[in-house]
């Protein structure tokens, strides 16, 4: 594992929220919107439904869901919750490809959690030596307490989060991932901790500011569509309240 400091924030200032067509703007309204009025889990609020919201996860089955091989997963809904891990696949993934979208949920850890959230992965098939892991992007979700590109909030081995925002295992933490145009935005438990420009990152084995990772992708060049993914790796970890709000060209 790569210290933090071999793992440099990208300083992209925040898009700023104004009228129009902005999908922060957007993304900002939806989530006042769905704020206003309680919802039990695994449930779209009256104003999310109006908003165009679609709840991914019934809490009950798991309808729309499969394993990234394909297969159905050898583990149930777990107390209104997936849980990837002994799933059989390397992540569980939701059965329809998006392309620009707000992907909002609930997450708790198990103690010495590894997981994370792929978006934008495609194809689900491996290449040769590869899991389908490189196939996507991941947001990281890991039992650590530092901040660096592998550590809860991160865009794995890409960008190190500003903060490490997550709360400890056992407790519930709220992630917002935003994809569009090619940006990817995570906001965990209310705070901006990452951000990624796709179209910044033109080499592989190279962020921007020439460090490296160990991704051989050119990321300008990486899928703007694909699947979600909740990934098992090897830790139990559980998600709910899986909710997507499209954005623009679907």
């Amino acid at each position: 594992m790569k210290s933090a400091s071999a793992c440099m924030r990208e300083n992209i200032p925040p898009a700023p929220l104004r009228r129009g067509n902005s999908p922060y703007a957007v993304f900002a309204m939806a989530i006042l919107a769905a704020g206003s009025v309680w919802a039990a889990d695994n449930t779209l609020t009256p104003d999310e439904q109006g908003a165009g919201w679609v709840l991914l996860f019934d809490g009950k089955t798991l309808d729309g869901w499969t394993t990234s091989s394909r297969m159905p997963s050898k583990v149930p809904v777990e107390d209104g919750c997936i849980n990837p891990h002994k799933c059989g696949g390397y992540m569980m993934i939701h059965e329809k490809e998006w392309p620009d979208f707000v992907l909002s949920l609930d997450f708790k850890i198990s103690k010495g959690c590894n997981s994370g959230i792929f978006v934008w992965t495609y194809p689900l098939e491996p290449r040769p030596g590869k899991d389908v892991g490189y196939n996507g992007i991941e947001v990281a979700i890991d039992d650590t307490a530092t901040a660096s590109c592998h550590d809860t909030g991160a865009i794995y081995d890409l960008v190190a989060p500003k903060k490490n925002a997550m709360r400890p295992a056992g407790e519930w933490n709220h992630i917002e991932i935003t994809c569009k145009d090619g940006r990817i935005r995570v906001v965990l438990n209310g705070e901006e901790v990452s951000e990624m420009n796709l179209d910044e990152w033109d080499k592989p084995y190279k962020r921007p500011d020439g460090s490296a990772h160990k991704f051989d992708t050119a990321f300008k060049d990486h899928p703007r569509h694909g699947y979600i993914g909740l990934q098992d790796h090897g830790s139990p970890c559980w998600f709910k309240n899986i909710k997507l709000l499209p954005l623009g060209r679907q």
